[in-house]
């Protein structure tokens, strides 16, 4: 990896879509992938842990680092902030020529996006949002009316869609994780014949279009 300068890869989606999860199992599968740890000023969720999952901060440490400029991106979502600071993307990507995979709000993407266009995008879409209702119901750590935000808001985040580069649905985890592994694997390698066969898959237009068809006809 000496002298390598690593590619950071880029995956959100609607909370409840399951990008925690995602994120989690593909780094599992792949050594030669580094997890960017955001910070937020949300509390922690049962098993999360401090400097693993996330950097807990509270809310004037949170606005201390944006004055400072401390963040390549952050966001707020659902009444909590979210940012990706410069140090976790320069460490593994600069000093040791490693890709970094960014667990990011789709609102902090564009910023990213503006900030580092060696980045690269991939929204993660739930199989339908029917689906994404029952799962955020399902899982149990926010109230009815914090539900029925994300839900609203998940309809607005679709739209950002059109700024990401590829998208991948998630019906079966597996298939997802392996769809991600993909894109990161023709991304880094140097056969451009097999990167285009990977961008014409998982293209965010084509993508897109077939699960909004299929939305319809459900």
């Amino acid at each position: 990896m000496a002298g390598r300068v690593g590619i950071p890869f880029v995956l959100a989606a609607p909370s409840g879509t399951g990008k925690t999860t995602v994120c989690q199992a593909a780094l599992a599968r792949d050594s030669n992938l580094d997890f960017s740890i955001s910070h937020t000023t949300r509390s922690p969720r049962k098993g999360e842990e401090n400097g693993r999952d996330y950097h807990f901060v509270s809310p004037a440490e949170f606005r201390r680092l944006v004055e400072e400029g401390a963040f390549v991106e952050h966001a707020e979502y659902n009444a909590e902030n979210y940012g990706t600071s410069h140090e976790a993307l320069r460490v593994p990507l600069i000093d040791r020529g490693r890709d970094v995979l960014l667990e990011i709000e789709v609102q902090g993407a564009a910023q990213v996006r503006e900030r580092r266009p060696d980045a690269r995008f991939i929204f993660l879409l739930p199989p339908s949002m029917t689906e994404l209702e029952r799962r955020l119901r399902s899982r149990g750590t926010d109230g009815a009316d914090a539900i029925d935000r994300r839900l609203a808001m998940a309809d607005r985040e679709l739209e950002a869609i059109r700024f990401f580069d590829y998208a991948v649905v998630n019906e079966v985890l597996d298939e997802a994780v392996s769809a991600v592994l993909e894109i990161i694997e023709a991304e880094r390698g140097a056969e451009p014949a097999a990167l285009e066969r990977i961008r014409a898959r998982y293209d965010r237009a084509s993508v897109f279009a077939l699960w909004q068809e299929q939305a319809a006809l459900a």
